[in-house]
């Protein structure tokens, strides 16, 4: 079975944990763990989120002296894909001896005139008080938005159109390579009607969304989403909330899901199944194996047939 992976941007920095190269280094083999248990039966893709490195590379690259403006985030978001492609690579060649595994950096086709420029929701770097963000925001011109234990900077986040290395990623599964690709949702780049020459915009791309494209494209079985919740839930951090163990894209879309958490992570699981007849699930990184299986998470599943 040919499965993408779209690692939360947690897998690496949890919530809370200072954002030291140590920690990623030392939670990369929890991450690790969770692949290798499903490479050794399926043809793996893995994508990933980077909200708190570019967030972080970002805040750095404002504060710097040095330069004259602060590095644009489709250059930042290249960095993180090298950082967090490096690290997952090392973990599998050490997890996985004799099998190919190779870190691609990918870009992701975006419309210059997607109206996500002009209404940014995607969350990126650490979450601040209040007061202490909406300092940020008027020294630095952020865009603030709550989340869920905060305040965090949000930027652009406009819907991936398509990865430019497809055909490259295709070409590494089949001769038996783990790839890790579309980092980030990929580096966001816009091509001239005229003359297709790319160039790079202040954006950060849905990772999910991207997992789910990518997915469709190399004709992939399953799309794994998963991040730091066993399942879906509705009404999540309620009294009332309850698990959903299983939907169809229509019952997913029903659930009214934040737009800056899991609201993308059920559209993309939606857009795949519905495009593709496959099969998609949502839940904890420590249970991918299981999520596969069918013994955890929340799996998506096309409508049945009407008879």
């Amino acid at each position: 079975m040919r499965i993408v992976i779209a690692l939360g941007g947690n897998a690496l920095l949890r919530r809370g944990e200072h954002p030291d190269a140590a920690v990623q280094v030392a939670n990369i083999d929890r991450v690790v763990g969770a692949i290798a248990a499903l490479a050794h039966d399926h043809e793996i893709v893995v994508t990933h989120g980077n909200g708190p490195q570019i967030g972080l590379l970002a805040g750095e690259s404002a504060a710097d002296p040095a330069l004259s403006a602060p590095y644009p985030l489709d250059l930042l978001g290249a960095q993180t894909q090298g950082m967090i492609g490096s690290l997952l690579v090392r973990g599998l060649h050490d997890a996985l001896p004799g099998r190919r595994t190779v870190a691609l950096v990918t870009h992701t086709l975006v419309r210059a005139d997607d109206p996500a420029f002009e209404h940014p929701t995607k969350f990126i770097g650490q979450v601040y008080p209040y007061d202490i963000a909406s300092a940020l925001a008027r020294k630095r011109g952020w865009r603030i938005a709550a989340d869920t234990t905060g305040w965090r900077r949000v930027v652009p986040s406009p819907a991936p159109e398509g990865v430019l290395e497809t055909e490259t990623v295709h070409e590494l599964l089949a001769g038996g390579s783990i790839v890790v690709c579309a980092g980030g949702g990929g580096v966001p780049v816009t091509a001239d009607l005229d003359t297709g020459a790319l160039t790079g915009v202040e954006a950060v791309v849905d990772k999910d969304l991207t997992a789910a494209l990518l997915a469709e494209d190399l004709k992939a079985d399953f799309l794994l989403i998963l991040t730091d919740v066993p399942c879906v839930y509705t009404d999540y951090g309620t009294a009332g909330q309850r698990p959903v163990l299983g939907a169809t894209p229509a019952e997913l879309r029903g659930g009214d899901f934040p737009e800056g958490s899991m609201g993308p992570k059920a559209e993309a699981a939606a857009r795949f199944v519905e495009r593709t007849g496959g099969l998609a699930a949502i839940g904890a990184l420590d249970a991918a194996y299981e999520i596969v299986h069918g013994t955890s998470g929340t799996l998506v599943r096309p409508e049945l047939p009407v008879v």
